[in-house]
This record gives C-alpha cells, sequence and structure tokens, in this order.
C-alpha cells in the first residue's frame, strides 16, 4: 500500500555537519525506528548519538546508536555523506579524486553488511560518485541513488514562491543534471497550483512579466556558494532533503523527487552516466525515471550538462584508476 507507515532501520557512514543534520532531521520526522551511525572517527560518532538520544523524550521512541559496518545488517537504507570538503589550492578534480576512494571504499562495506538495503549518497561532487558507487556496489539497478538536484529543485521552488508570493509547496518546478554549475531549471514545466508561469498571476498582480528567470536561476545555481561565504558550508537544508529522500524510501511513497541515478543510452555519452531527473522514490530506490517532455533548448542543455558529468569521471578514472 503507497506510503504506509512503518519504521525501519536506517545507516549512516559519516556524521559531519551534513549527516549529524540528517540525523537530528530524521529523529524528529518519526519515520524510522533505529539509526546507526558510523563514521572514520568513532568518538565523533558515539558523541553525536549521545547528543541525539538526550532529545529522545521529546520525540517518538527510537534507538539512537553508533556503531560499525557490521551493526548495518539488516538495515533498509544507508546514507552515506562522509567525504571531505574542498580545500584551498585544490581543483574539483582532485576533491573528485579523493571522494570517490572513500566512496569506493565504503560502499562494498556497506553492501556486504546489508546486501539488501538501498544506498543513498550524499557525498560532493554526488553526481558522479554517485555513478561509482551504483557500479561498486553491484546491486541491481535504482538500488544506488543520489541526492542529486532535490536541494536545488527545493530552492528553486522556493525563489519562485518569493516571487509570487505562494507557499514554495504549491510551486512545481525542478532542477535537472548536474548538482552544481550546468544544472538546468525547467521552465516550460513549471506551474504554481497547476497554472503555468506564463498565466500565473499572484498577489498584487505578480506575473511572469516581473520574473526574472536569468536571476532566480543564478540564485539557485549559487546558493551554496552564497552560504558557504557566510557560515563555510550548508547542512540544515540537505538533512532534511535526505530525510524526504529516505521517508520516500521506508514509506513505499512513490514519491516523485531529483535524485539521481545512472541513465543509459544517453547522446553523446561514452557510457552510463548519474544524473537528475525528475523519479519515483520507493521501496525499490529509484524506480522509474520520468521522460519529461522537454524543450530542445532544455533537453540539449541537460545532455550538456550530464555529458559535462561523464567527462569528469572519464577524467578521474584516467587519474586514479581504481581511486585507491
Amino acid at each position: 500500500m503507497i506510503g504506509e507507515a512503518r519504521g525501519g532501520k536506517v545507516g549512516l557512514v559519516g556524521t559531519g555537519m551534513v549527516g549529524s543534520s540528517f540525523a537530528y532531521a530524521l529523529m524528529q520526522r518519526r519515520v524510522a525506528s533505529e539509526l546507526v551511525m558510523i563514521d572514520l572517527d568513532p568518538r565523533r560518532a558515539e558523541g553525536e548519538a549521545m547528543d541525539l538520544n538526550h532529545g529522545l523524550p521529546f520525540v517518538s521512541p527510537m534507538r539512537v546508536r553508533a556503531g560499525t559496518y557490521d551493526d548495518l545488517a539488516d538495515a533498509e537504507v544507508v546514507v552515506i555523506t562522509a567525504g571531505r570538503n574542498q580545500r584551498p589550492g585544490e581543483t574539483r578534480l582532485d576533491l573528485l579524486a579523493k571522494n570517490a576512494a572513500v566512496i569506493e571504499d565504503i560502499v562494498p562495506k556497506v553492501a556486504a553488511a546489508s546486501p539488501s538495503a538501498i544506498q543513498l549518497i550524499a557525498t560532493n561532487p554526488v553526481d558522479v560518485l554517485t555513478q561509482i558507487a551504483a557500479e561498486a556496489a553491484g546491486l541491481p539497478h535504482g538500488r544506488v541513488l543520489g541526492s542529486g538536484t532535490v536541494l536545488d529543485t527545493a530552492r528553486f521552488r522556493y525563489l519562485l514562491g518569493e516571487h509570487f508570493r505562494v507557499n514554495p509547496r504549491s510551486v512545481h518546478a525542478y532542477i535537472i543534471g548536474e548538482h552544481g554549475d550546468t544544472q538546468v531549471p525547467v521552465w516550460s514545466l513549471a506551474t504554481i497550483g497547476g497554472v503555468g508561469l506564463d498565466t500565473f498571476v499572484g498577489a498584487q498582480g505578480r506575473s511572469k512579466d516581473l520574473v526574472d528567470r536569468e536571476r532566480i536561476a543564478e540564485q539557485t545555481r549559487t546558493a551554496a556558494y552564497e552560504i558557504i561565504q557566510r557560515k563555510q558550508a550548508t547542512y540544515y537544508a540537505i538533512g532534511l532533503a535526505l530525510v524526504s529522500i529516505v521517508e520516500a524510501i521506508l514509506r513505499d511513497q512513490k514519491t516523485v523527487l531529483t535524485v539521481c541515478s545512472p541513465l543509459e543510452h544517453l547522446e553523446g555519452l561514452s557510457g552510463p552516466m548519474s544524473s537528475s531527473l525528475p523519479t519515483v522514490v520507493g521501496r525499490g530506490g529509484a524506480e522509474h525515471v520520468i521522460d519529461l517532455p522537454l524543450t530542445p533548448a532544455e533537453r540539449s542543455a541537460f545532455l550538456q550538462s550530464t555529458q559535462t558529468l561523464r567527462k569528469g569521471l572519464d577524467e578521474v578514472r584516467g587519474i586514479g584508476g581504481s581511486f585507491a
């Protein structure tokens, strides 16, 4: 039954700011019955678990504990946030190579401990790392997915809601392609309450004529940079985004989310590549990728974005081989 309420065991690998924000949000959402937290620094995981446990009297019962990979047995979803941020003087390719090695180390361990678990990747650059993870895990198609542009889509909807002065939950609009600089806003399919942006008029006459599409697209694309300049990292919103994905899986909600998962047979690609499109997410993970009726310009931009991701994957493989 779609949306059936059920608790489940969730694993988390990586208890930095993103991982701990996810754990905090998960505890409040009343989705999981158990959370196992793993970190390269076991004391960090223990400290986070202790802190969360002290908040349990204020929420629904849930077991929260630090553990090892063996403790992931029977987990239904494992979220992977482990990795590190880009450092001064380091290129994006350098970061990709280092985090690729991290993912290639973690994913097989998770698969061995809990072969039936869905693996959800949040480590950046998430698109390329999701592709690497899917190949390293050796799991059926759809059982490894990434957070993709779920957060970018939320930012896009927020900005449109601000412009038209409506609740962003009433905005249906997508960001597809890369979680990064080549992301693509799908203006042609954006609606508010079922009405396209070309005809929607909001409060006080806020209409399409006042929409600065270039500004909104840029603010969506550069939001992370702006936040990092002010507070060094982003973690609250992505933590909530990850909980929404986990909830869709545990409760088999069949929710449409712009996660990333391996795509095949796209024009101009030398092989499969993980990229973000609206996808039905349920107990099987990324269950069905929706074929959007994009405009020719949007489709071209999406293909170029995915080709950029594939180029990054090919480059890092040329440098790192097995990423060891």
